[in-house]
């Protein structure tokens, strides 16, 4: 069959498939009879390719196959024809997608291991649903914890054929946003005391100092004392009389220790009683 009438053949097929198609898919419309070979399929692609240039369309290959997809240029008018909003995604299911892309396999304490915090289960399971990771195996240590990986789904996706064609990290850093970075302040500096050898000889020096300092508080408190409240103090010391304030004050009388005591008065009572009678 020549290329001219496999064309048309191919691009039908492409454009009637729901999902991309391989050159052994191609091959699969054709009987024997027809004498079509991978390779007259091929060269039929590669024309297809050509011919869309100019075009709103292209001929794309992925990691699951061939398919004409809209241009990236004309994205913006043809989005507005479905009314379904594109999906946002959190910046770390972001991190995390990108951490099983370029470390994979690679389980999920490593992935925390590298970003600091803890992924969120519905993270894993958003992006199993998607069909953009699913578990190669498990790693040989305590837990066997699940080793994730990237499918042709998740290359579909983004539009790429193999890993190989995802961007070098240095790219990926130069691409980051100058709004979501910040500026390190350097700290100021800090004098930190250093150890001793011996603590028992740091411990004799700060003996003397608390002493000191001791001494200087109690010498405060007297010079701060008002001078007639010493002079109080002076002279209870020598007549031995009791201040003013114990004096005034009322005795306490001691609890009851049995219920006759509770019940009766005491002896002091009575006698002041007898008096006044």
């Amino acid at each position: 069959m020549q290329i001219e009438q496999l064309k048309p053949i191919v691009e039908a097929a492409l454009l009637a498939a729901s999902q991309p198609m391989t050159v052994a898919q191609l091959g699969d419309l054709f009987a024997e009879t027809d004498e079509v070979g991978h390779e007259q399929i091929a060269r039929a692609l590669e024309a297809l390719a050509a011919d869309c240039a100019g075009r709103g369309v292209e001929l794309k290959e992925v990691a699951s196959g061939f398919r004409y997809q809209v241009r990236q240029d004309v994205h913006p008018w043809i989005s507005r024809m479905w009314t379904e909003k594109p999906s946002r995604y959190s910046r770390a299911l972001l991190e995390t997608l990108a951490l099983i892309a370029y470390r994979q396999p690679i389980t999920r304490p490593e992935i925390e291991q590298i970003r600091g915090v803890v992924v969120s289960s519905n993270i894993i399971k958003t992006l199993e649903e998607r069909e953009w990771i699913r578990v190669v195996g498990y790693r040989d240590v305590p837990g066997k914890p699940a080793l994730f990986g990237t499918t042709r789904a998740f290359l579909d996706y983004f539009n790429l054929k193999s890993l190989d064609q995802l961007p070098p990290l240095s790219e990926i850093r130069d691409m980051e946003d100058p709004q979501m970075g910040f500026e390190q302040t350097p700290l100021p500096a800090r004098v930190i005391k250093d150890l001793p050898i011996d603590p028992d000889e740091e411990l004799d020096a700060e003996a003397p100092a608390a002493e000191a300092a001791t001494e200087t508080a109690e010498t405060a408190e007297v010079s701060e004392a008002p001078p007639h409240a010493a002079d109080a103090a002076t002279a209870d010391t020598e007549t031995g009389e009791p201040a003013a304030a114990e004096a005034s004050a009322p005795r306490e009388q001691p609890e009851p220790t049995t219920a006759d005591e509770a019940a009766a008065p005491a002896d002091v009572d009575d006698d002041t009683a007898a008096q006044h009678s």
